[in-house]
C-alpha cells in the first residue's frame, strides 16, 4: 500500500543537518517527497511510499536523527500524488 504523510517536528532540529538526513535515509529507503525548514524554527517535510517504509521513516525520525532533538512529532496522512524523487526545499 502507498501513503503520503505530512510530518511536522519540533525542538533543536534547524542547523544540525536534519534536512541532509532525511534526504539521505528517504533515498536509502526508496521514498519520495520534500523536507524545508519553517520561519518558526520547526522542520516540515512530506514523505510518499510504500507503507512498511513510512513506518521505518518515522520510526527513524522520533529516535532523533544525527545531532537533533526533536520534543514533537506530528503525523497526519495526506493524498498519495506519485512522486518518486525527494527533495531540499528552501523558502525565498
Amino acid at each position: 500500500m502507498i501513503r503520503r504523510c505530512q510530518v511536522h517536528l519540533s525542538g533543536q532540529v534547524q542547523g544540525r543537518g536534519l534536512r541532509a538526513s532525511c534526504r539521505l535515509k528517504a533515498w536509502w529507503l526508496g521514498l519520495g517527497g520534500w523536507v524545508r525548514n519553517e520561519p518558526d524554527g520547526t522542520v516540515s517535510l512530506e514523505i510518499e511510499g510504500q507503507d512498511h517504509k513510512i513506518s521505518r521513516f518515522i520510526e527513524w525520525l522520533k529516535a532523533g536523527p544525527v545531532q537533533t532533538k526533536i520534543d514533537r512529532v506530528e503525523i497526519n496522512d495526506i493524498p498519495a500524488t506519485g512522486t518518486k524523487s525527494f527533495a531540499i526545499l528552501y523558502r525565498t
